[in-house]
């Protein structure tokens, strides 16, 4: 319309006849009008082009070339585009993920019945926040940063598996008061599918593309840290998974999906007792690293590493020897038996362990990196790690205990740098991209 509008003005003005002026009145009030209250989109950046991130075999592939990840955790970028005086921060956070040459950020896509919810109760959102979730996604878009997206959370943080089983004994359908029914309960299986078809399906307002269809989204993680205690056997969750993982290929055939997994192996195999932390606990959880993978819809697999967590008395070298044989193991899974990606998408060490140091923690985390790298370097599979979890400035209220402003840990900060300069080298961006070629 507004190219129409400014075709008329050209033609008067080059006519000199009467109607300029009117037109031109006329025009500049379509602009505020516009402005105002019409498409969102006008003036938006979009970036650089994207293609969706695709998987052959183990590896992670954009353009038939291998796609090896070094990225990051910030689950509260949706909550903090809702209002404007923080929106920036996001745009600050991808904006200096991008200039060290990041990748890929893990972030919630839920905000069940908590402040500033996305889902208010089943089927029913607030628009004003799912304006701030398509925000999120068109700044990562414009950043070149692709977004893996979790859909509902395992613990009761922004809602999770718990609200959902209170929305349902609310109405008068649950099945039980356990969180757990969640995985079970058909009529809370009916919400969360809803909620899935929403989400996919949703247009965005400011770049006009339904996520769907939408390459910024780097794939879908069905729920952040499954478990399902109260049946250890594993069948329950691993029903649910397979169900769910298919519908959301049935709408989204583009995306890849992963589970959300901490990586724990299950009760029947036998890599329980000697990968698994001590004690019998984590094999009875509900969750199997394997079974659960193999689920053909189930594009890659999600590994968590928080030895500092899952030990009792345990002291730093302990953490490390550990860290590395739970990652090597779960590598090898991925080329051996799952013939997937394998994706660390958590990883840190607490600031609140007994005898905390930084140094430790950059010891850590540059172990981490460096089993990473040394199977990109010889293109093999191995798909990278997210860190948990980076923040910027004057968020105080968001930071635990592994959460960094990451610029002001220098020698933390330099590690990632390092990183993804290696990984760019093994890709050949470097020639590509002069702004990041300075920090290599």
């Amino acid at each position: 319309m507004l190219q129409s509008v400014y075709r008329r003005i050209f033609r008067s003005m080059v006519a000199g006849n009467g109607l300029f002026y009117p037109i031109l009145g006329f025009a500049s009030l379509v602009v505020f009008i516009y402005m105002s209250f019409g498409d969102v989109r006008f003036g938006f950046e979009e970036g650089p082009d994207l293609s969706f991130v695709e998987r052959n075999g183990t590896q992670f592939v954009v353009d038939g070339k291998p796609f090896y990840i070094n990225g990051w955790n910030s689950y509260w970028f949706m909550v903090q585009s809702v209002d404007d005086y923080t929106k920036p921060r996001v745009h600050e956070m991808l904006k200096a993920g991008a200039k060290i040459g990041l990748t890929v950020c893990r972030t919630w896509a839920f905000n069940d019945g908590d402040y500033n919810a996305l889902q208010t109760s089943p089927g029913v959102f607030d628009e004003q926040t799912f304006k701030a979730l398509d925000y999120v996604i068109a700044e990562a878009r414009q950043h070149g940063i692709r977004l893996l997206l979790s859909l509902v959370n395992n613990l009761h943080a922004y809602g999770g598996k718990t609200q959902y089983v209170k929305w349902a004994w609310q109405e008068g359908v649950g099945l039980s008061s356990s969180n757990d029914s969640f995985f079970y309960d058909p009529s809370i299986r009916s919400y969360f599918k809803n909620y899935v078809k929403t989400i996919l399906t949703r247009k965005n307002t400011i770049t006009g593309i339904e996520y769907r269809h939408d390459p910024a989204i780097f794939g879908w993680e069905l729920i952040n840290e499954p478990r399902c205690s109260t049946d250890p056997s594993g069948d329950t969750l691993q029903d649910w998974l397979e169900e769910m993982s298919s519908f959301v290929k049935s709408i989204d055939k583009k995306h890849l999906v992963t589970i959300g997994l901490e990586g724990f192996y299950g009760p029947n195999d036998p890599k329980r007792l000697t990968v698994n932390p001590p004690e019998e606990w984590a094999s009875r959880l509900g969750s199997d690293f394997i079974r659960n993978s193999q689920i053909s819809d189930i594009d890659f697999t999600s590994v968590h590493i928080y030895p500092d967590h899952w030990f009792k008395k345990q002291v730093f070298e302990d953490y490390m020897k550990f860290l590395s044989k739970w990652m090597l193991s779960h590598i090898e899974d991925g080329d051996t038996v799952l013939k997937k990606p394998v994706l660390f998408s958590e990883y840190g060490l607490s600031d609140s362990i007994k005898n905390f140091s930084m140094a430790h923690r950059e010891t850590m985390y540059r172990t981490i990196l460096d089993i990473s790298y040394k199977f990109a370097k010889k293109n093999r599979f191995g798909a990278g790690a997210l860190v948990w979890q980076f923040l910027v400035g004057g968020m105080d209220e968001f930071i635990d205990d592994f959460g960094m402003v990451p610029w002001e840990k220098p020698s933390i900060y330099s590690l990632f740098i390092q990183q993804s300069c290696k990984l760019a080298k093994v890709k050949g961006w470097i020639q590509h991209d002069l702004s990041f070629k300075k920090f290599c």
